[in-house]
């Protein structure tokens, strides 16, 4: 399929150069499209049909569709409604299938298969090994697909339909993220000409885990779909150079600020004093001071964004010169009308009653000067609250000042006050348990003519203004109406890893769900004591003696000391996200960017360390569950100071 479109030949099919390079350019995107991934098999499942339009049939499931030199289709691709059964299909519910064959890989050879007779009586239920067997395949590098893996409570998630949003509440290992890559790769099928237009965006919560996540879509074909952290998306309208304390934070963050900037923005227009008198060639036509108070006041009414009120004005202005033209018995038309709204007289009138808001310096103004704050958010904050997001020394202008990442959401809101922003068909926002209220009203404009699937777990949620319920952060986002769904089995952590991580659930999470995990490993939790740095080396040369990728997670204060240890051991390491070659399993992760990424191995350094470098013991232990659910085949917990009680059976909250 490569070759034949590397030699089409498009010489003579444009009317001109400029439909030749786009023509070309599509066929490079073409291209890239059909690489050859040499690890990546492009079929991995098989279908026998008994009965319906398929009958007698034979499908051969894979990441795409690959056709022969006839265009007959040899590979269908799994989103197609024909494959569905591959993952739904059970002896309850055949779905018309006699036979469900699993092919196995290794490297990219194919090394086994595994047939399950549907409507066979007489063969029993069982787990699928080669199913098994993929899942607890070893990982280094990027995240990879599961798409032959999909489970069926997962795929009707990836399955549902664009038009809905929809929330997954999941926690470790339940593949939740996996399914958000794969919804989005599943609606690019179903609605490619819809999104190519609309476009899709997936939002993660930091670049190191965009950077493991970055190879999903490319390896089921979609190359087009953009990747950027919330930061990202709001640092376009001011940079990012300082940060802010727990509390002012919590308060920049608060939902209520929406209210105190549109207050602030609509502050700027002032109530008309004085006509407006139109001068066009020997007439002269007058608006009375009361009929622009009125026309104002309309406009102020309708709640539209600032600057489509404000160009609206002089043609609501010159529409009132208009009517008085056709009074005197003229006959005015649209250019007419045009013309006098380009008027030196309405222009002067339309700046001095609704003048240009810049929302960096709208927001620098709120945050400098108090009187301007305690104004707009009279009633709103109180005093307290006010003092906390106050700088206390006022930069001198926009460029000067230290802005921090809470402060850039403020400025996009303040920007939409102005201007709309425009709405993309469709987001997926993963880790969203971590964005306080303002953050998800800045996801949701990004979706308000589209759809979202919205994906995280309330228990780990480590920031100050953590999500408390999805309910109040779908609201937030603008998509009150979205289906929740929840993910309870868990596929990638251990039965005896997520058991001893849920030892915290009752103490920072109370009522949430325990992850039941469908993977037994004895063994794969190893909980001992450690004397200093050189124990923890010697864990991890211990734990690079087994397959696949090892992560060193520690708290982030101890990471420096770590990777000095780990280079005196000669131990060659690397930073989250940078995990692209199989010649370096070892990864050093700071617990603050441990959420999100997986191990076969992991290596977790003091956890009464991690829950004390956070402001307060309950985000601490949802920063260390995260930390415990990392490993994949295997944990090994070291302490050298006594562990957090919590994780000790006989506690109770």
């Amino acid at each position: 399929m490569r070759e034949d479109v590397e030699a089409m030949d498009i010489r003579d099919v444009t009317a001109n150069w400029v439909n030749a390079a786009v023509l070309q350019k599509q066929i490079e995107a073409r291209v890239a499209a059909l690489a050859d991934l040499r690890h990546t098999p492009l079929f991995f499942g098989r279908l026998d049909y008994l009965e319906t339009a398929q009958e007698g049939q034979r499908f051969y499931v894979g990441r795409r569709h690959v056709h022969d030199a006839d265009g007959d289709p040899m590979v269908v691709d799994w989103r197609a409604p024909v494959s569905r059964p591959f993952y739904r299909a059970s002896r309850k519910d055949p779905m018309h299938i006699g036979l469900r064959r699993r092919f196995g890989y290794t490297g990219g050879d194919l090394t086994a298969y595994e047939d399950e007779h549907l409507t066979d009586p007489d063969e029993q239920e069982r787990t699928s090994r080669l199913l098994q067997a993929e899942i607890e395949r070893p990982r280094v590098g990027p995240m990879r697909d599961i798409v032959a893996t999909i489970q069926p409570e997962q795929d009707e998630i990836v399955r549902s339909g664009l038009a809905g949003t929809v929330c997954v509440q999941g926690g470790p290992g339940t593949g939740k993220t996996a399914v958000g890559l794969h919804r989005v790769a599943y609606l690019l099928y179903a609605h490619r000409e819809r999104l190519a237009r609309t476009g899709t965006l997936v939002i993660g919560p930091n670049r190191s885990f965009l950077h493991y996540i970055e190879q999903v879509l490319p390896a089921l074909g979609e190359l087009e779909v953009r990747q950027a952290t919330v930061d990202e998306l709001v640092g376009t309208h001011v940079e990012v150079r300082g940060t802010d304390t727990a509390p002012a934070g919590v308060v920049k963050g608060d939902a209520r600020m929406a209210e105190v900037l549109r207050r602030a923005v609509r502050s700027y227009v002032t109530v008309p004093a004085e006509p407006v008198v139109v001068v066009r060639g020997s007439r002269r036509w007058r608006v009375p001071a009361y009929e622009l108070q009125q026309i104002v006041t309309e406009l102020l009414d309708r709640d539209i964004r600032y600057g489509a009120a404000r160009d609206a004005l002089p043609q609501r202005i010159a529409h009132a010169v208009l009517v008085r033209m056709e009074q005197a018995g003229e006959a005015p038309d649209d250019r007419v009308q045009d013309a006098v709204a380009r008027n030196a007289a309405v222009k002067a009138a339309v700046k001095e009653v609704w003048p240009p808001v810049d929302p960096a310096k709208l927001v620098l103004r709120l945050l400098s000067d108090p009187a301007f704050l305690a104004v707009h958010a009279d009633g709103v904050l109180d005093p307290e609250e006010q003092a906390a997001i106050l700088w206390a020394k006022p930069p001198r202008s926009v460029r000067s000042a230290r802005w921090s990442a809470a402060d850039a959401v403020l400025v996009d809101e303040a920007a939409d006050l102005v201007s709309r922003t425009p709405s993309l068909g469709h987001v997926v926002l993963d880790e969203a348990q971590d964005l306080s209220p303002m953050q998800y009203r800045a996801v949701g404009r990004r979706c308000t003519t589209g759809s979202a699937t919205v994906l995280g777990d309330l228990a780990q949620g480590t920031t100050p203004w953590a999500t408390r319920s999805w309910a109040e952060a779908l609201a937030h986002l603008g998509k009150p109406e979205a289906a929740v769904e929840e993910l309870t089995a868990g596929f990638r952590v251990p039965r005896e890893v997520i058991a001893y991580a849920s030892r915290l659930l009752p103490h920072m999470s109370p009522g949430l769900a325990e992850v039941r995990s469908v993977r037994e490993s004895p063994g794969s939790l190893d909980v001992r004591p450690a004397d200093g740095d050189a124990d923890v080396v010697a864990a991890c040369t211990e734990s690079l003696r087994h397959q696949g990728s090892i992560g060193l997670i520690a708290a982030d204060a101890r990471v420096p000391a770590l990777a000095e240890a780990l280079a005196g051991a000669g131990l060659v390491h690397l930073a989250p996200g940078d995990e692209t070659t199989p010649d370096c399993r070892l990864t050093l992760v700071p617990a603050s960017l441990a959420k999100g990424l997986e191990y076969d191995h992991v290596v977790l350094d003091d956890p009464a360390a991690i829950v004390a470098a956070e402001p307060d013991e309950r985000t601490g232990l949802r920063r260390l569950y995260v930390a415990l659910t990392r490993a994949v085949s295997g944990l090994t917990v070291l302490h050298s100071a006594a562990l957090p009680p919590q994780l000790c059976k006989s506690t109770t909250p």
